[in-house]
């Protein structure tokens, strides 16, 4: 699974299964943000819209059980 570890000034950190690599942020969507998932298909990139909104409520659930 891609996933935007971090953004800096024109590249984006991406990890994939504990690897991470740099992409130019020009080849990523606008409206990109950390914790999206992606999609890769001929070196170009969209985010997963569905995979990333799972993800975020599964991290959402961890946190909150926490303070439960």
């Amino acid at each position: 699974m891609l996933i935007i570890e971090r953004l800096e000034e024109n590249i984006a950190v991406i990890e994939n299964d504990g690897k991470r690599f740099e992409v130019s942020r020009d080849k990523l969507p606008k409206n990109v943000r950390e914790g999206d998932v992606l999609k890769e298909s001929d070196g170009s990139y969209e985010i997963d819209r569905e995979k990333t909104e799972s993800r975020r409520k599964e991290i959402l659930k961890l946190q909150n059980s926490l303070w439960s």
